[in-house]
């Protein structure tokens, strides 16, 4: 997280000015301070983010110490299959994660009827995942999401545009939710050879067999 710092300088003689730092990552940004406070010489001093919101020095040392408690380096890897006949879809989500020095994976999946087309599917799949990630008091850190659906990706990363009003209720749904977590996406396309994990979750769906498991993986 980076920040600036702001604080009003006054001299011996009473006069003062607003000063303003560069911006800097959390951690500099706390040394500074701290060193600043110690000359005696400032008032009002506090912290801003990227977002504009305004942090007290004890304010922000408490969200930052909360916030290395919380999930980190998340991934998700999504991936949809579509029955054209039968209009039904599979949908299947792998999520990657570390809970401090442990390395987490949570793997879901689920059949999902009246959906249209496989590119829809995909959609739907991304969707779940990402509400499967409302479970894990994720929130303020960069995710990675991968999928072999360049439409998705490329679209989602504001590459390609989009003309279907149906892809346009999912984009929103998606974007909505990561900006409720206060997530920042990463999107990358990966082959579906790179895929095969979320593919088979969602085959298995697809198939009638319903998955929802969370482990505790070996650190490699």
């Amino acid at each position: 997280m980076d920040v600036i710092v702001k604080w009003k300088y006054k001299t011996p003689r009473g006069i003062s000015s607003w000063m303003t730092s560069d911006e800097m990552p959390f951690n500099e940004a706390m040394l500074m301070a701290r060193d600043i406070v110690k000359t005696g010489r400032s008032i009002d001093l506090y912290f801003l983010d990227n977002r504009g919101t305004k942090w007290s020095v004890k304010e922000l040392e408490t969200y930052m110490t909360k916030k290395q408690e919380r999930p980190a380096s998340i991934e998700i890897i999504f991936d949809g299959s579509f029955d054209k006949q039968t209009k039904k879809a599979g949908c299947g989500a792998v999520i990657y994660y570390y809970e401090g020095r442990k390395r987490k994976r949570i793997r879901i999946n689920k059949a999902l009827d009246y959906l249209e087309n496989n590119n829809e599917a995909e959609y739907a799949a991304l969707w779940l995942g990402l509400q499967e990630i409302k479970t894990i008091d994720v929130e303020d850190t960069e995710i990675l999401i991968k999928g072999d659906s360049q439409v998705v990706i490329n679209q989602l990363a504001g590459e390609w545009a989009v003309y279907e009003p149906l892809f346009t209720r999912w984009m929103d749904r998606i974007e909505d939710t990561l900006q409720q977590l206060r997530l920042q996406p990463v999107y990358k396309y990966i082959s579906r050879d790179e895929n095969k994990e979320s593919h088979r979750l969602a085959k298995q769906a697809l198939n009638g067999t319903e998955i929802s498991s969370s482990i505790e993986l070996d650190n490699e």
